[in-house]
């Protein structure tokens, strides 16, 4: 049986760019460009031949590769690199290669230089897409933010109705998460690092194969800077071996996108139930369907980010334990732990914004709703501005008014006709007191927070414009 992941169980990122660019296929390739691109430095600076490291590019082609073979030699050593590493020497006998090939690759190297490298690989990957997709999520955001600035509706707190507010600030306040995500995303992004350090972080053997080859003119740091150029990684000057914070820098950044998204998420799966009915995901062909009741259109965008937003910090809590557990110049199962969390973040995050996207691009607004469910509190959603206006004008001042909207939450009456019985009209005219209970006169600042959103969303998109 072929066992590859396909995400069967895991509809938060099956079917999207991450089931590919992060799946063991990809990591396995990503091994063997890091072992190929080795070679090709060295063959750069003299150390190896032009001829040699083409017979290793040969074999660094994960097509040659049988994975379930590789998975299954994996415990052998603990890693995957090992068993690889075996089948590259063996295919390079096959290919009638040079020995010298064989000698020249993973020279001066250990098991972890390739691997964390190899991820960081992976991530980088992952990431155009990932970045791409929040970028078209925060695009729909502020779409809805801007064409529902006046959209009146009633904020909720603690699940109960609290104040008026608009639409457009609730969307641009979802915006402004997922705008915060991306930035932190992106910069964690441009700091994925290539790890070279050798055995334990000394490149001491790759120093004394210099020391041997007195011609070749150049320093073992300056080897680690091809390297880390031809694989498109930053070039940090050291090994980060025995310091993991890179690792939960980038997880930390994917675990903090996932959480953005399963905001916005949340609140269209609570908006979208059909008693509510403000918010509806965008009706698309094969999506939301129920396998027994065909009346139903499941919100199945803003589940999948809630399905990442609960998956992820589990994951996020591995990352950080195996860091704050790691030991010596190779953590004994620490070091192994990260492997898998961080590639499922990568896929939750990746996962979540291209559904994030779809979700916020198509997004159906039902204002008639949100006028309806602001009405369903009466008058008492306006007791805040009431309390601290009427108190002047009614006798008993402000515990007067509380007691005349508790009456009118408990008798079902409207709180203007209870202020209209208790302060003349010569005091508070008819038109006064229908301004002051009107929910569109009292929403502070939020147009005013909404805009400066906008203007944040218009000034990363000219970096990111900036930088296509």
């Amino acid at each position: 049986m072929n066992s590859v992941d396909y995400g069967v169980l895991a509809p938060a990122w099956a079917g999207t760019n991450a089931a590919t660019t992060a799946s063991d296929v990809a990591f396995v390739q990503a091994m063997l460009d890091v072992e190929a691109a080795w070679v090709k430095v060295q063959a750069e600076v003299g150390l190896c031949t032009a001829e040699e490291a083409q017979s290793v590019a040969e074999v660094a082609k994960v097509s040659r590769y049988d994975l379930v073979s590789l998975a299954a030699k994996t415990p052998d050593g603990a890693n995957a690199l090992i068993p690889l590493l075996a089948m590259m020497r063996a295919l390079l006998v096959e290919d009638g290669a040079s020995p010298k090939a064989g000698t020249a690759l993973h020279r001066g190297a250990t098991s972890q230089d390739i691997i964390d490298s190899a991820l960081m690989l992976v991530v980088s990957r992952t990431l155009q897409t990932t970045l791409a997709d929040l970028r078209q999520t925060a695009r729909g955001l502020a779409s809805l933010a801007a064409d529902h600035r006046e959209t009146v509706c009633i904020a909720r707190s603690l699940t109960q109705h609290a104040l008026p507010t608009t639409f457009g600030w609730k969307a641009a306040s979802w915006l402004s998460a997922v705008l915060s995500a991306e930035a932190g995303l992106q910069q964690a992004e441009q700091h994925l690092a290539l790890q070279w350090g050798g055995a334990v972080g000394t490149l001491a053997s790759l120093e004394q194969l210099l020391a041997t080859h007195p011609k070749v003119k150049t320093t073992s740091a300056e080897l680690s800077t091809k390297l880390a150029g031809i694989l498109g990684l930053a070039d940090v000057g050291a090994p980060w071996h025995t310091n993991r914070m890179p690792i939960l820098q980038i997880g930390s950044a994917l675990a903090s996108a996932v959480a953005a998204l399963g905001t916005f998420g949340a609140d269209v799966l609570t908006a979208s139930r059909p008693e509510i009915a403000e918010l509806s995901e965008p009706r698309e062909a094969g999506k939301g369907g129920s396998s027994a009741m065909p009346h139903k259109q499941n919100p199945v965008r803003s589940l999948l980010l809630r399905n990442a937003a609960i998956s992820a910090p589990g994951l996020v809590a591995t990352l950080f334990t195996a860091a704050g557990t790691a030991v010596d110049e190779r953590p004994d199962g620490g070091w192994h732990s990260e492997w898998q969390a961080l590639r499922e973040l990568l896929r939750l995050a990746s996962g979540a914004a291209h559904h994030g996207g779809a979700l916020a691009l198509g997004l159906e607004v039902n204002e008639s709703s949100m006028e309806r469910n602001l009405r369903l509190s009466g008058d008492a959603i306006m007791s805040e501005r009431v309390t601290s206006v009427a108190a002047g004008f009614v006798s008993g001042g402000k515990a007067a008014v509380q007691a005349l909207v508790r009456r009118s939450l408990t008798d079902q009456v409207s709180l203007g006709e209870l202020l209209r019985l208790e302060i003349p009209s010569t005091e508070l005219s008819d038109k006064e007191l229908s301004e002051l209970l009107d929910p569109a006169g009292y929403l502070g600042a939020a147009d005013r927070f909404t805009t400066t959103v906008l203007a944040e969303y218009s000034a990363r998109k000219e970096i990111w414009q900036s930088h296509s």
